[in-house]
């Protein structure tokens, strides 16, 4: 009902905004935890055997802050400890000095750090937000779902370091076509 207009209606406006301004690229942002707590995945074994898998407990973690192109595949993204103002605040200022003198939209969600009074947004970035939980309208969830697959899903990291690279290299292996493949969105006008 009422949270599917809101999104037809997001997607109509969105649309009307790039169209208006073809020069500006449109980039889309969230961030994620990694830590070190196993996940534990479904997988095939042999009928009548009990495989053992080995979980790892443990609350250390940290954040990744990434925006994603959906048109060229594009991304850029930041380690941090945690979600707050500041830590939005460096991300856009490493976003802003990554585009240089180009200019983009840089669509999000509603969280509190995103919106806060203090956060210092750049010249070059003009922020739109999504509506209220709608994530499936952001394909960085599908971004996330990609790495956590293969990064996370039954695996072992013994120290948040050991994470930590695993994910610096994954992330950086991802061509642009994969995260463009990945991060394809429909209802986008081309």
């Amino acid at each position: 009902g009422k949270d599917k207009s809101k999104q037809e209606e997001f997607k109509k406006n969105l649309n009307e905004t790039i169209g208006k301004y073809p020069e500006k690229e449109l980039f889309f942002f969230d961030e994620s935890r990694f830590g070190t707590h196993s996940k534990i995945g479904h997988g095939w074994f042999k009928k009548g055997i009990r495989t053992q898998v080995k979980i790892k407990l443990g609350r250390q973690n940290f954040y990744l802050y990434s925006a994603v192109n959906p048109r060229n595949g594009e991304s850029s993204s930041l380690f941090a400890p945690n979600v707050n103002t500041d830590c939005m605040n460096i991300f856009l200022e490493q976003m802003s000095q990554y585009l240089g003198i180009r200019e983009t939209f840089l669509v999000m969600d509603c969280a509190s750090w995103h919106r806060s009074k203090n956060l210092k947004v750049p010249k070059n970035i003009d922020i739109i937000y999504l509506p209220p939980y709608s994530p499936e309208l952001n394909p960085v969830e599908r971004f996330w779902l990609y790495i956590k697959q293969n990064i996370l899903c039954n695996k072992i990291y013994d120290t948040i370091t050991l994470l930590e690279r695993t994910l610096c290299k994954f992330v950086t292996s991802l061509t642009h076509s994969i995260i463009k493949q990945l991060c394809n969105v429909s209802y986008l006008s081309s």
